[in-house]
């Protein structure tokens, strides 16, 4: 038979993980290669790009979406299992695109806030789009799903974790340069309101102030918390603080950082903390390089014409 689509394994993926506590991806992915009946070489067929198995990718977007859709958890890094929400739904096979289809739309949401949702349109845009537009469209598409499931792998992680996290990050987008030990996350006893600092020189005279909330994504951060946040930050020498969370900032948050006038406070909401995480490549592997060409026209403006 021929290579089943991503959402054609969605089903037989819940089915395979019912009957096991947890699973490794590449066991799952050899336990599904049976159950479709493949070949030795459909198995082993890449993309025209060269760069990936094609079965093995879709098997990895089909968890990705179940995932995302809180039909299984991931107890450890690599590792799958079904939850009872995915047994449940499982009761009722041929129920689980369209659910699968709704979670993912939902949770997509609030990250593209900016861009119509409705299918008329995007049908519009696609059917006038270059093949350069539909190639950028689909990067898009697979950057979007990606910062999804980085918000959903922080919010499995332990609540101090997400603290040394945020401090990698700002280190990673060039906050404390090259200064030794730039970055610290303070004791969960006695930080006073402040998570992370960022030494700017060598003698720790400029620093920024970091609190880290990870909170669930409809769980939004009031004026409340921030006010808390400023009120630490007047006490210390230079004013200056990074508001990190994993949800998203009330209006009355926002409103309250922008008249600030003794401190300045920047607020990155979940949406903008995985942008950040995934253009900075902090924890991300690269996946798949494709290069696109174009004719170079010094050459061949060198030629004579005919």
């Amino acid at each position: 038979m021929s290579i089943p689509k991503h959402f054609e394994i969605r089903v037989p993926a819940l089915e395979l993980l019912s009957q096991h506590d947890s699973m490794k991806l590449s066991d799952i992915v050899a336990s599904l290669a049976n159950h479709f009946h493949l070949t030795e070489e459909e198995l082993k067929e890449i993309y025209p790009s060269g760069n990936g198995e094609i079965f093995y990718d879709r098997v990895s977007w089909a968890l990705s979406y179940l995932n995302m859709a809180d039909l299984l958890d991931k107890p450890k890094r690599g590792h799958y299992q079904i939850n009872e929400t995915g047994r449940k739904l499982l009761a009722t096979p041929a129920k689980v695109n369209d659910y699968v289809n709704t979670k993912v739309s939902e949770r997509e949401r609030p990250i593209k806030k900016n861009q119509s949702t409705t299918s008329a349109i995007e049908e519009s845009e696609t059917a006038s789009m270059t093949p350069s537009d539909r190639l950028f469209s689909s990067f898009q598409k697979i950057k979007e799903t990606r910062k999804i499931e980085i918000l959903n792998t922080i919010l499995g992680k332990d609540p101090y974790e997400f603290e040394d996290l945020v401090v990698k990050l700002l280190q990673k987008m060039g906050y404390g340069g090259e200064i030794k030990d730039s970055g610290l996350v303070t004791t969960a006893s006695n930080d006073g309101g402040i998570d992370g600092i960022i030494k700017e020189d060598v003698l720790g005279l400029g620093k920024i102030f970091i609190q880290a909330k990870r909170f669930d994504h409809g769980n939004s951060i009031g004026r409340d918390s921030v006010q808390k946040f400023a009120g630490a930050l007047l006490g210390s020498p230079l004013s200056k603080g990074v508001f990190i969370t994993t949800s998203y900032f009330s209006k009355g948050a926002i409103e309250y950082v922008d008249k600030l006038s003794n401190a300045t406070i920047i607020l990155i909401d979940g949406d903008q903390l995985a942008e950040y995480i995934y253009d900075y490549s902090l924890g991300m592997q690269v996946e798949q390089t494709l290069e696109i060409k174009k004719l170079d026209a010094d050459f061949w403006d060198s030629m004579k014409d005919n």
